[in-house]
């Protein structure tokens, strides 16, 4: 089946003819937090077959956006990695984010997987330009580093070193801790300084009908405990 392009003089056209179809942008998604072998990228991207995923990634490959880098010794085998065009996409990537968040509901952080909880946490927070500080992030066994700088959210895999605040836990309850505090603090672990937890807090920016509907199930479930 033939590649379905808008083929328009259009900037917009341009850019969907190479990120639009179905999974690539979740491809970048995942390789911006780093470099990743095909299986990795797999399980990752989260229900692609493997030939749609090897089609993806060949269409990025072609306009310039992935490229495969083998790996040097003692480690084995090839990487997937974003080119300096592919890393042009990750702050797009993440308005994008922001903005599909009006079409969100809380049932779906309760079904994020470990994998997604760096991007979910870049999507909330939109930190001011003074702020400087190292996040780590611990769900099931996977590790994550963010760091907040100039206004900015980096993300990458493994551990953070000298972090000033690290929340372990089930992918939604950091974010109900982030969004909400407690009751869903008591659900994570925190490791650091409580008033960083609090800081962070300050930069979650949410629509209003979510964060409202974040406040109502809490209130709600205070209720029933009662």
């Amino acid at each position: 089946m033939a590649r379905r392009e808008y083929d328009q003089p259009c900037s917009l056209a341009s850019a969907l003819d190479r990120v639009g179809e179905r999974w690539s942008l979740l491809i970048v998604r995942e390789l911006s937090l780093g470099p990743l072998r095909f299986s990795e990228l797999v399980r990752d991207v989260g229900g692609a077959p493997t030939d749609v995923v090897t089609k993806r990634l060949r269409d990025l490959e072609r306009h310039g956006i992935v490229r495969r880098r083998t790996l040097r010794l003692p480690d084995t085998g090839v990487v997937y990695e974003l080119t300096e065009i592919g890393w042009a996409l990750e702050r797009p990537m993440l308005e994008l984010g922001r903005w599909g968040l009006h079409f969100g509901c809380l049932e779906e952080f309760a079904e994020l997987e470990p994998a997604a909880l760096p991007n979910a946490v870049r999507v909330l927070l939109q930190p001011p330009v003074d702020v400087r500080m190292t996040i780590g992030l611990r769900s099931g066994e996977r590790s994550y580093t963010l760091r907040i700088e100039n206004g900015w959210t980096a993300a990458a895999r493994g551990t953070a070193e000298r972090p000033d605040l690290t929340m372990a836990g089930h992918p939604a309850a950091v974010l109900g801790a982030l969004v909400v505090g407690q009751p869903a603090e008591a659900a994570i672990e925190i490791e650091g300084d409580r008033a960083e937890l609090e800081r962070l807090r300050g930069m979650v920016v949410l629509p209003d009908s979510l964060r409202q509907a974040a406040l109502d199930a809490v209130s709600g479930a205070e209720s029933a405990a009662a």
